[in-house]
């Protein structure tokens, strides 16, 4: 009697293993994919802020901010890190889903050839239905790649202009001078003027009368641009000597007279007010009148450069795409 019963629960457990063994295979598998997922983006995480705080370390700052302002200039490595992470962090998880997805029909019973059948079926639809998806998504890996913009930068996209605050995988969010969010797709980009890359000209145009000495002026106008550039609160933001472009127009009323300043990207705006305000204030100390000034609309690149100035905009930072 004895055998007989352990017979039968063995064949019982025998009949029940089938059954059960790619319920419980299914359930590993659900139950792995979001620890591979965590484990992934813990890793992506600890690798963008490693490169982070090491730019900090290097550049002697505390925050991101404030590395605009350093002398290494390290932000170009902040800014394009954390945009690639958040890219990675959307790649991971899209890849993670699929493969979740294959194994688990695999452990259902479809088989391999029905898989691929599947797939090839799937990529078609997706070839037909969902080409701007598809060309948003390779546009803006390739613009991540080839750091034509990160978070932070201020950039022209044509249809906004602005700061970068997000530069997501099929999109790329810039706040532009007036506060308003535009979402750009990022396939639809098709030239990036970026003014945080490199170094950024002042260029001033000012008007002088005709009865006025031209040639004084110009040598006042550059004398004055050379006194802001050599002060200790404005070296570390101009990178060249001032230069004076000579006469860049004539006019039924004024000869306009040009002069620039190379300096770094994020203080274009300080050292233009600032060098107009004191130009503005030597010629008229001088007994050289100035025209009045038009009406000025904050539009395109001028309208981008606006919204950095004494005090840039913190921008947030990238949100994590679980």
């Amino acid at each position: 009697m004895g055998g007989s019963t352990d017979g039968t629960l063995l064949g019982a457990l025998n009949a029940a293993l089938p059954i059960w063994g790619p319920i419980i295979a299914i359930a590993a598998v659900l139950l792995l994919a979001p620890i591979t997922w965590w484990i992934v983006r813990t890793i992506i995480d600890r690798v963008v802020q490693n490169i982070v705080s090491g730019a900090k370390r290097k550049a002697s700052v505390a925050d991101t901010e404030a590395l605009q302002r350093s002398p290494l200039y390290h932000v170009r490595i902040v800014q394009r890190t954390k945009a690639m992470g958040g890219v990675l962090r959307t790649v991971a998880a899209w890849i993670i889903v699929i493969v979740t997805i294959i194994v688990v029909l695999s452990l259902v019973g479809i088989s391999g050839s029905a898989l691929i059948t599947a797939a090839g079926l799937f990529a078609a639809a997706l070839g037909i239905g969902a080409q701007n998806v598809v060309k948003d998504v390779l546009t803006g890996l390739l613009m991540v790649l080839e750091d034509q913009l990160g978070i932070g930068d201020i950039v022209d996209l044509g249809m906004a202009t602005g700061v970068v605050e997000q530069v997501g995988i099929r999109v790329t969010q810039v706040r532009d001078v007036n506060g308003t969010l535009w979402y750009v797709r990022n396939g639809e980009v098709n030239r990036v003027g970026n003014m945080s890359q490199g170094w950024a000209r002042v260029v001033v145009d000012l008007g002088i009368p005709y009865e006025a000495d031209v040639e004084a002026a110009q040598q006042r106008i550059l004398r004055t641009a050379r006194e802001l550039a050599h002060e200790p609160k404005w070296t570390s933001r101009v990178i060249g000597d001032p230069e004076l472009w000579g006469i860049e127009s004539v006019s039924a009323d004024v000869i306009v007279v040009r002069v620039t300043i190379k300096v770094r990207t994020q203080s274009r705006d300080d050292v233009a007010r600032e060098l107009r305000a004191r130009l503005t204030h030597d010629l008229r100390a001088a007994g050289i009148p100035l025209p009045s000034l038009a009406q000025v609309v904050l539009e395109g690149m001028e309208g981008a450069a606006s919204v950095s100035g004494a005090r840039p905009p913190r921008t947030a930072e990238l949100p994590r795409q679980d």
